[in-house]
């Protein structure tokens, strides 16, 4: 099977990446090479801009792949480049879609794929969904051979989770100088938080299974943590205890307006899988990895080199601004 990954190298796909070359599966990325991403052994490397169509079609003349993977299609003009690039020549195409497609909240809990699309709090999964329709009417219309694989939030070992810290080592700085931890909410809301790796070896499970093409899945963990739960265990990995302040995501929304779609569109809403139609097309994956040890294999990352540990100050002076107005009883509190 011959495999190509548009990207590859980012925090969900290098994982795959590294598992098709585990198994001595011949893997091909394509992307800008931008990123300093030590790739394995036998994988090999294009260097194009998949947005300039023309020069794509011109690097991938000659080039045969029975796979396609797209981890960097966003809006409907990427698939359009993937359908005028790969119809008609490949056996099967993965476009990597989002779980923040569903519709929050949810009428279903837990989600199953068949729960409604729609949200109206981020443009990021209005194009997702987008991208979605357009495949679907590909594959009815001209058995374009799409799948369609919902990723929920997603992490490896480079990163430290969070709802608002971001992914790098903001969080566990902010713990050591004795900074408020903020949790959206009262905390209690449920979260999935899987880990690279198990993702992986699902989503290489159904490449170049033909009953997969017209489908869509989400591939999450079965594990269902609070946002508090989550904020403690990032903090026990290192040792230490997060002082956690509750503040509304409207709140939140309203003097960071930046961070209000992640939240208002995503992360204040509980969000649990039903995984029964990935492992019924993958039999035998579930999900391996706990989150507190997901979490320890990051902080063993981090603790490896201190040039990991990147704190982005700007970030962390904006939660700051947040915790002083709401414990400032400003106006949007009350």
């Amino acid at each position: 099977m011959r495999v190509l990954f548009i990207g590859g190298t980012g925090n969900i796909s290098i994982a795959a990446t590294r598992l098709l070359a585990e198994q001595g599966v011949d893997l091909t990325l394509l992307n800008r090479g931008q990123r300093e991403v030590a790739l394995p052994e036998g994988v090999r490397q294009i260097h194009a801009d998949i947005r300039d169509r023309a020069a794509a079609a011109a690097t991938l003349e000659g080039e045969e792949f029975d796979v396609v993977v797209d981890w960097v299609a966003f809006v409907p003009e990427h698939v359009e480049t993937d359908i005028a690039l790969f119809a008609g020549k490949i056996s099967h195409y993965l476009f990597i879609s989002s779980a923040t497609v569903y519709e929050r909240p949810s009428p279903f809990f837990p989600t199953v794929e068949e729960a409604p699309l729609g949200n109206v709090h981020w443009q990021y999964a209005r194009d997702k969904i987008a991208c979605e329709d357009r495949l679907r009417r590909e594959h009815v219309q001209n058995g374009f051979p799409a799948t369609i694989v919902r990723p929920s939030y997603t992490y490896g070992k480079t990163w430290l989770p969070t709802a608002l810290d971001g992914q790098d080592y903001t969080i566990i700085e902010r713990i050591r100088r004795g900074k408020k931890i903020i949790v959206p909410g009262d905390g209690e809301s449920l979260w999935t938080m899987t880990h690279n790796t198990d993702f992986a070896r699902a989503l290489v499970g159904l490449l170049g299974n033909p009953a997969a093409a017209g489908e869509s899945f989400h591939i999450t963990s079965d594990e269902v943590l609070s946002w508090n739960q989550i904020t403690e265990t990032i903090a026990a990995a290192a040792g230490l205890e997060a002082e956690i302040v509750h503040i509304p995501s409207d709140f939140i929304a309203a003097i960071e307006p930046e961070l209000g779609p992640g939240l208002l569109g995503d992360k204040s809403h509980s969000l649990v899988f039903d995984n029964s139609k990935i492992k019924r097309f993958v039999p035998g994956w579930q999900a391996e990895v706990p989150f507190a040890e997901g979490v320890a294999r990051s902080m063993r990352w981090f603790e490896e080199d201190p040039a990991r540990r990147v704190i982005n100050e700007e970030r962390s002076a904006r939660l700051d601004r947040i915790v002083a107005a709401y414990e400032a009883g400003w106006p949007a509190a009350r």
